[in-house]
């Protein structure tokens, strides 16, 4: 299958799943905003919750992300039997693993609340250990879940993975209004608990068809397994070492005003939709593609795969960024202002919206590039890079706190993921000659200026038409307006600076379009 035929294929399946999956996201977080507000209650179940998350991203996320390379490489060598006997051996690994460190974040969940948020009041600490220890049983079906993620994706079954995370939302949902008003917060994690046990379940029966055949088998000698953990140890340590973006904020955060921490969960979201929409969609249609071009030795079809992602990447998230910027306050306001959210959740959450948006592009560029170095087998260099990015986000934030409080803690992240951006590029463009060409210098130039031009029209017509006064219905019909004026200047501009990717786009769109439905 050509990148063409993957790019809008896959992407198209796995960018309308997450769609449905970020609009169940925001209901789920609309939901627990209405019940509980920006108050200590949310900010103890996001701490609870984070515990198990930092760990399952350290461990499983790294697994799944060096299972894609090795798999093709197995299958590229017609090994694909004994694909599938390396893959029961890490899954049994994966199982042990994560268990005991359940059982070990139970026993500790004291220390590890105090780890992440120090800050917090002795009630909230207090009631932040109760949800970790309902949660932390969850990270076993997490491990497992992201691991079975990834042998999908080698496979080229993109839809069920994707299919997971709207099963999660919805469970989290109906246990929020359900369970959410019989024992309040503890609702919420029960249902957070449910809903990843879910995930991991429902995938098992696609693998079945793939052909993967689990049964309990571990050998620490054996040579794929031994390769598997040699690749996974430098992502591990990126990861950890990336989930101190959050830590970072959990910390400092702590120690401002009360829903500090939620200010910027919440706004945090609202990045994560283009990231997952556009840029998570696309990075897992290619990644396959990608390695088994690398597999092969085909280092020049892997470079224009590399530069046809990012470029994809940017047309997308460049005008989201500005899009998020400038709409920032009417958008919070429509999505979360409501019951316990009021009016000043609403400023926080904008603030550090707005600030947050600054590196939306540059942290979409940066799953690309990682994932190219990934691909060469690679895995250490982003680590070092991103040890030296974290170090600059960290010395931002505590310059940057005092004068903008939780703010400059968004900004301090966004700076870090530009100054990472350009650490990545001038390392991977080593690997790959011709990169970063006049072509891509001049895509940039022309996104950067279609978007600028949206955003000063689309910052006006908000200014004009304010129909907050109006109530929910004023602020989407608002809001909505400005993203189709916004879209319409976008896309005028790019037909006009004679951006090819819109044109690409815009003829494979038709031709499917033409195909499947007229």
């Amino acid at each position: 299958m050509s990148f063409s035929q993957v790019i809008v294929r896959a992407t198209f399946v796995i960018a309308l799943i997450n769609l449905l999956s970020k609009v169940l996201g925001f209901i789920r977080d609309m939901v627990i905003a209405h019940q509980f507000g920006a108050t200590g209650e949310t900010d103890a179940y996001l701490v609870a919750y984070t515990i198990p998350y930092i760990l399952m991203n350290i461990l499983a996320l790294a697994l799944a992300t060096v299972v894609v390379p090795v798999f093709s490489e197995y299958q590229s060598k017609g090994r694909r039997q004994e694909a599938w006997n390396l893959f029961n051996k890490i899954t049994t690994i994966t199982i042990i693993i994560f268990f005991v460190l359940a059982v070990c974040g139970m026993a500790f969940a004291s220390v590890l609340v105090k780890l992440i948020a120090p800050g917090l009041s002795g009630e909230t600490a207090l009631l932040a250990e109760e949800l970790t220890l309902i949660m932390m049983p969850a990270l076993v079906f997490m491990g497992v879940s992201t691991l079975f993620n990834g042998l999908l994706n080698a496979n080229n079954i993109f839809a069920v993975p994707a299919l997971t995370v709207v099963v999660a939302n919805a469970i989290v949902i109906i246990s929020t209004l359900t369970l959410g008003e019989i024992v309040g917060i503890y609702g919420v994690a029960i249902g957070t608990l449910l809903s990843l046990i879910v995930a991991a379940i429902m995938q098992v029966p696609y693998l079945y068809k793939v052909g993967f055949r689990y049964k309990f088998d571990i050998n620490f000698r054996d040579s794929g397994v031994q390769k598997v953990m040699s690749m996974m140890i430098p992502v591990v340590v990126g990861v950890s070492v990336n989930q101190l973006y959050i830590i970072i904020d959990r910390i400092l955060a702590s120690g401002l005003a009360e829903g500090s921490i939620s200010a910027l969960n919440f706004a945090n979201k609202l990045i994560l939709l283009p990231l997952g929409l556009f840029v998570m969609a696309i990075g897992t249609a290619f990644y396959p593609t990608l390695t088994r071009q690398v597999a092969n030795s085909s280092l020049k079809s892997a470079k224009d795969t590399l530069q046809k992602s990012f470029k994809m990447v940017l047309l997308f998230t460049v005008p989201a960024s500005v899009g998020l910027f400038v709409l920032s306050y009417p958008i919070i306001q429509l999505l979360f202002e409501r019951g316990a959210f009021d009016a000043r959740a609403t400023d926080m959450t904008a603030t550090a919206l707005m600030f947050f948006s600054i590196g939306l592009a540059a942290q979409s560029v940066n799953v690309i590039l990682t994932r190219g170095f990934y691909a060469l087998h690679d895995t250490r260099t982003p680590v070092k890079l991103t040890f030296i990015a974290v170090f600059i986000n960290l010395i931002l934030s505590l310059s940057l706190i005092g004068p903008l409080q939780h703010g400059g803690l968004a900004l301090a992240t966004s700076i870090a993921a530009i100054i990472n951006t350009l650490m990545l590029s001038k390392f991977l463009s080593k690997r790959m000659q011709g990169l970063w060409d006049k072509s891509v210098l001049y895509f940039c130039l022309k996104i950067g200026i279609a978007s600028m031009l949206m955003g000063i029209v689309v910052f006006y017509v908000d200014g004009f038409i304010n129909l907050s006064a109006y109530g929910d219905a004023g602020l989407l019909v608002e809001t909505t307006l400005c993203i189709f004026v916004g879209a319409l200047i976008y896309i005028f501009m790019g037909f006009l600076l004679k951006v090819q990717e819109i044109f690409w786009l815009y003829e494979l769109t038709k031709n499917h379009v033409k195909k499947y439905f007229l």
